[in-house]
Parts: C-alpha cells; structure tokens; sequence
C-alpha cells in the first residue's frame, strides 16, 4: 500500500523490484492469496497526510489476518521508534536504511524475531554539506529511488500508460514551513544515464508519459558534473526514447527557473509545455517569513515569460493560507496574483505547525478557524479562476493521453499535456468508441466543466513516428 506523492510511488516499486529479485513473491491487497506480510509505505508531510498513514496502519492490522504489519516510508522515517511505541498494532517500523536489506529483515520477522525500530536522525547530516562531494558520499548512505540498476529492475504497480521517474532525492532548500529536508535528507541527482536507462525499460513496459519527480527539479545537476544545464540535456535525452511521447517535469523552484530551461520545456518537442510551480503566496513578506523569494510581481513576469513562449502551456501551483503573521493585506496580495496569473490548477492549503520547523517556533500564529475562512475563501476563489482558464481552451486543439476506457460507445477520459495526474483535471472523450488505454489522441476542445475539458477526438498520434490513424 503506497500513500503520498509520486516520489513515494517509485520508492513502493523500487521495494517491489527488490522484494522480487529476493523470491519474495507479491500478491494484491484484494483476493488472491493471503499475505505474509503487508509492507504500508507512509507519507509523513502533513497532519492529514500522518493521519492517513495511521489509519492505513490499523486498517491493515485489522484485516491481517495473522500477517505481520510493516511500517516503511516518511513517517517511519520521520519519527521511528516513537511511532512503533505509540502504534502497536504494527510489527515493525523501518527507515529508508532497512531498504537494501529488506527482504532479510522480513523474513527475520516472519522467523518470530523483532525488529529494531527504526532511531530517526536528522538525514541532512548523513551527506556532506558540499553538493560536489555527494555523488560518491550517496553510495553508502540508502537513498530511496536511487537504487535502479538493470538486473535490479524496479516492478511496475500499475499497468498505466503513465510513470513517475525519480532524477533525484532530498532538498537544500530552508522552506520554513517544511519538515521533508529532515527526512529525506540534502539534495543528490540521480546520474543522467541512469534515468535515461529506466526510461528505456519503462518504455519497453507499455509507458508513453513520464513524469519527472523530485522534491526540487530545478536543482537537478547541480551536484553532477555540468551543473543545473543538465537537466535541460536530460529532457532532449528522454523526449527521444522509444516508447516514451511525452515527458512532464513537476515540482519546479521559480526562483531557480532559468531561462534555458524555461524555453526547453515550453518548446522541446516530447515534453509537455507544463510548468508545476511552488510559489506558495504572492506576498513578499510573507514568502521572506517562508524563507523563499520573489512575490506577486515576479510571479505575473514568469507567468508571462511562459505563456509568451507556449500560450497553451499548463501552469499550476500551491498556495499557503494563515503562516504566521499573515495579514489581511497579504491574503488580498495572493487573491490579486492569482486573478492575474490565470493558472491552470492550484491547490489550496491551510498552514499548520510542523515538528521541528521555523515555523513552529514564529509568532503571529492565526486562530484555527482563521485559517480555516481563508483557505474556503481563496479555494472559491480558485475554483472560479480555474474554471475560466478551461473556458478560454475551448477551440484549442490538445493531445489527450487516454487513461480510462470504458464499453463500446461510452466517452473515455485521459490528460491533455497540461493536466498532470490527479492534480489538474481531466479530459473527457466525447464519442470515444474503438479508444484504448494508452493512445495518444488529437482532440479539439469542445466545452469544460470546472477544470475539466471536454473534447472531440480527431485522430490516434502513432508511437514511433508511425502515420497517425482517423477515430471510429
């Protein structure tokens, strides 16, 4: 069972692959045989998320049927010890250093030994300070998602047409409201040959799109020789394996946007013109109470340099209501932001304190249900914007990647280049009969609902150069 984002998704099936290549043999949480044990890879970044992950743990307790109950993921990694004292109910709680040895420590388990619960340190110690010196410091220090070598493939969980794929791991970055560095440690790129060689074998595993992951994209390289430019050679590498027609980049830095890389993605050929920027607020002083940079004026400039490049390219972001100290004047800063920048898709989120954070310790904390009122007010506020950006598509021509097919007949549903998975809304298919999983569709936008478009299919983009063919 695999909670949180798509870094933790890789990591799941990194574990797969290894779990596999060990003899451990995987069976599905629903029918099948019964399990020896339930591996449960948590998500320690937010209360909700913690929350989640517990009760994904006791639910799997209570249906284990003599199984025995694993803890892996951030919030083993994150609190350890301290959450196998406060939750019995699992049978061991590992941090990401039990990964390379997993399949031992299972079968010890199984063997009636207890495992030592994970102690959690604070991992941005483990690496050195210098970026230069980490490639070589990595290979002794478990890194989750960096572990694919060919004869240690990771398992695909999922039969989709679309992938995470990890470039790199840990953040540098002193966000003063974000506990990750903590837990997943300083910054390390993953080498540019190896991404491209999972590539290669996600492609050869029925992937069309990949979608690139990390916690801080736009800092990709700069512990590689080349630098931060590596990432704009990367994307050219990736848009030309077989098997892959699309390549999107998320969790990208505006303040590290470098213009080369800004154009790479709006107009390099098999990559999604599709910007997944963390502005977080739009007030300066908010965002220099957040440690980061920029504000309201910066944003619309980028926004601008964007859409001047790829007038259809996708933008969304996420934004944080009620850090300490935020005003009602810099709550009307993001409203005004936001109605400005016309972004394709933002997430709306309440501040909450997070153990061993700046923010935890700052002043000015806002009431609950202060929180609370903002987060309502700016997530309407966002649904309508949203919802007029999808109006504005229509007419537009986009090519939709086709996730969900149902009977003869009925509409199916997919991702145009600027809707990534889960986040940014849908597609649907109107007259969609004779339409597989995986096909790349030319459409025209007929209509919207919110942030969902509704299309009319033109024709099948061929893989591999082949003609296109006409729908049904």
């Amino acid at each position: 069972m695999t909670l949180g984002c798509a870094r933790n998704e890789v990591d799941s099936e990194e574990i797969a692959g290894r779990l596999e290549g060990s003899g451990w043999e995987l069976v599905g949480v629903d029918g099948g045989p019964a399990p020896d044990v339930v591996l449960v890879n948590t998500c320690g970044f937010v209360e909700q998320a913690k929350k989640d992950s517990i009760d994904t743990l006791l639910a799997a307790s209570d249906a284990a049927d003599g199984a025995k109950v694993v803890a892996v993921g951030c919030l083993a990694e994150r609190y350890g010890a301290e959450l196998a004292a406060s939750l019995p109910e699992a049978d061991a709680v590992l941090g990401f250093d039990a990964y390379p040895e997993l399949a031992e420590r299972l079968a010890d388990l199984l063997d009636g030994h207890s495992a030592p619960s994970h102690v959690p340190v604070d991992r941005r110690t483990l690496l050195p300070i210098t970026p230069a010196q980490r490639p070589a410091a990595a290979e002794d220090v478990a890194v989750p998602g960096h572990a694919w070598v060919p004869h240690l493939a990771r398992r695909r969980l999922s039969d989709g047409p679309t992938a995470p794929l990890k470039i790199a791991s840990g953040c540098d970055r002193k966000c003063a409201f974000c506990a990750i560095p903590s837990f997943r440690g300083s910054f390390v790129s993953r080498p540019p040959d190896d991404v491209v060689a999972e590539a290669a074998w996600l492609g050869m595993h029925g992937v069309r799109e990949l979608v690139l992951v990390s916690e801080n994209s736009t800092s990709y390289g700069k512990d590689l020789p080349g630098g931060t430019r590596l990432l704009v050679h990367l994307l050219q590498r990736l848009a030309h394996v077989p098997g892959i027609d699309r390549v999107l980049v998320s969790y990208l830095q505006p303040a590290e946007l470098r213009p080369d890389l800004l154009t790479a993605i709006a107009s390099t050929p098999g990559v999604a013109p599709y910007f997944d920027l963390s502005f977080q607020h739009a007030s300066p002083a908010v965002l220099r109470r957040m440690r980061r940079f920029g504000g309201r004026a910066d944003f619309l400039d980028l926004c601008g340099r964007i859409r001047a490049i790829a007038p259809e390219a996708g933008i969304r972001s996420n934004v944080i209501l009620g850090f300490p100290g935020e005003s009602d004047e810099d709550v009307a800063e993001l409203e005004a932001f936001l109605t400005g920048a016309r972004l394709d898709a933002v997430g709306v989120f309440g501040y909450s304190d997070e153990d061993g954070t700046e923010g935890a310790g700052l002043p000015g904390k806002l009431p609950a249900d202060g929180v609370t009122e903002r987060v309502g007010r700016i997530s309407a506020l966002a649904d309508e914007l949203m919802a007029q950006r999808a109006e504005e598509r229509v007419g537009s021509e986009v090519v939709v990647l086709v996730e969900q097919a149902e009977d003869a007949g009925a509409d199916c549903t997919g991702r145009a280049a600027h809707q990534a998975p889960e986040v940014d809304g849908e597609c649907v298919v109107e007259g969609g009969a004779g339409l597989a999983v995986g096909d790349l569709v030319r459409a025209v936008v007929v209509g919207s609902a919110g942030a969902d478009l509704v299309v009319t299919p033109r024709e099948v983009v061929a893989p591999s150069g082949l003609p296109p063919r006409a729908t049904t």
